[in-house]
């Protein structure tokens, strides 16, 4: 396992800057196996230190799944009101690298949303090449025709204002005014703009899975720190 200074390491993972560490070392809130820190410039390995009784938040890099709500936005800027960043622990906002949305969901879209401070995961799951499935429970205000889940499937939709189509999408109808919906891409506003070429308006829309991962048995608005793939 590689060392790191202790002021580094805290700074990264977000719990204080590298000068507050020397403060907390001398209040004893830093523990390296078991014993209080010497300094803040002592090198220590990450799974071996405590802060306030508690091991570091995934030194290694962060893998959050949370179950978005409506009326939160996937933005770090305030002005735009309520974002997803403020439902994570605070000191999470100060990681560095910064932690980061994989993809986004419109405010009023609820459901499966993916959080991480891993660029390369961040890439992996979103570049178009890689396929990742997401899924959308939809709700429409008119009903949906059987016709569509053959024009989605097809591979010939051109959204208004692009020239390439979408790629095919397994579009299950469950009701008159519900269906389920599997991408493999992720345009802009794509899920509300294919039913939209449809004449059809989303009224409702849940993201239930995003690759391997869903949100059965977390709460709305609530998340959980997950295993990074490949570790």
């Amino acid at each position: 396992m590689a060392s790191a200074r202790l002021d580094q390491l805290l700074s990264r993972c977000g719990y204080c800057s590298r000068r507050e560490v020397r403060t907390w070392v001398k209040q004893g809130r830093v523990l390296v196996r078991g014993e209080s820190a010497e300094s803040a410039d002592q090198r220590v390995i990450a799974e071996e230190v405590h802060v306030d009784g508690s091991p570091l938040d995934s030194p290694d890099g962060l893998l959050v799944l949370l179950h978005k709500p409506a009326g939160c936005v996937c933005s770090h800027d305030e002005a735009e009101g309520q974002n997803v960043y403020d439902l994570l622990p605070k000191r999470w906002g100060h990681r560095n690298p910064a932690i980061n949305t994989i993809g986004r969901l419109d405010r009023d879209t609820t459901g499966v949303l993916l959080l991480t401070d891993l660029g390369p995961l961040i890439h992996r799951w979103t570049s178009p090449r890689h396929k990742v499935p997401k899924v959308y429970e939809v709700t429409t205000d008119l009903p949906i025709e059987p016709a569509l889940v053959a024009l989605f499937a097809s591979g010939t939709l051109i959204l208004e204002g692009e020239t390439e189509p979408c790629l095919p999408a397994k579009l299950e109808i469950v009701d008159v005014r519900q269906a389920r919906l599997e991408l493999t891409e992720g345009r802009y506003h794509q899920v509300k703009r294919m039913f939209g070429s449809a004449g059809k308006k989303v009224t409702r829309l849940h993201r239930s899975r995003f690759g391997d991962y869903g949100v059965e048995g977390l709460d709305v608005g609530c998340w959980r720190i997950l295993e990074i793939p490949g570790t």
